[in-house]
């Protein structure tokens, strides 16, 4: 007995769970768990996840996929069905900052996080010994403004075809629109801050500049605008007049981690979707 994730995506009209259910029933499926949203009753956009249990050597995943590809074409929109069992592969990008990194391959290791992690590639040294130490592969691509064409070209060379998805854990460069388009697949990553307040350089020296009573951090899809993309997460904390720009950094890391293994767990577990510059998220 295997298990099935199915993401649905169309216009929403009357009938569509029953539909949808039916299908999963007439492939003899048990359904596990199911979660719907519709951005409107009228005229809105219909998003469902549906998690069913099968066996699919009477059934065959042949059979299954071609019969939601014909249920996306009926419907006029997406559904998409994923084997539980296959973990996603994740290509993490990194700096000198290696907190999220670190997080991010111990909770894989633990088995917290359904995802594999593929390689690291680094535009500094700092993260080797720590990816090494977990097994996974370690690539130097040193990347500065000056070679940013160069750089891009050697990381797309290193993630097409072998990561399902790019996360930058702290990774101090912009990447182009050029690259984005190249690689064709989501890119999420780790903001200092809780978007869309104190972008830039030094987050915590302008909070702190602004006596904040709270700080965060925020895990976004990267789009060609800075810091723009769809937010997945976001994660906040209270604090006083007592904390001083290192204290606000230090808490802010923790914050940082969580914010993008909560972001990865549901991304892995295909519970986020893209609905324009927002996201749907079930829990």
């Amino acid at each position: 007995m295997e298990s099935a994730i199915v993401l649905v995506r169309c216009p929403d009209r009357k009938g569509l769970i029953a539909r949808i259910t039916g299908l999963v029933s007439w492939l003899e499926g048990n359904i596990v768990t199911a979660d719907q949203y519709t951005t409107s009753p009228e005229g809105g956009s219909f998003y469902m996840r549906l998690e069913f249990c099968l066996e699919p050597s009477r059934t065959g995943w042949d059979r299954i996929e071609s019969a939601f590809a014909a249920l996306s074409v009926e419907l006029q929109g997406e559904c998409r069905v994923y084997r539980s069992g296959v973990p996603l592969r994740v290509g993490i990008l990194v700096s000198r900052q290696t907190h999220c990194l670190a997080d991010v391959l111990f909770r894989q290791s633990l088995g917290e996080l359904p995802l594999q992690v593929a390689l690291v590639v680094g535009n500094h040294p700092d993260g080797r010994a720590l990816t090494e130490h977990y097994g996974v592969p370690f690539h130097l691509v040193p990347a500065t403004r000056d070679n940013r064409a160069e750089a891009e070209a050697q990381i797309l060379e290193r993630v097409s075809g072998t990561t399902d998805c790019l996360v930058l854990a702290r990774y101090m460069q912009v990447l182009t629109g050029d690259f984005l388009r190249a690689y064709g697949r989501d890119v999420i990553n780790i903001h200092h801050s809780f978007l869309p307040s104190f972008k830039g350089a030094r987050p915590y020296e302008q909070a702190w500049e602004r006596g904040v009573k709270v700080i965060g951090a925020t895990a976004h899809f990267v789009s060609e605008g800075l810091d723009e993309g769809p937010i997945i997460e976001q994660q906040v904390l209270r604090v006083s007049h007592r904390d001083d720009a290192e204290a606000l950094k230090r808490k802010g890391r923790t914050l940082e981690q969580l914010a993008l293994a909560s972001a990865l767990e549901a991304y892995a577990r295909r519970r986020v979707f893209r609905h324009g510059i927002r996201t749907i998220v079930f829990e």
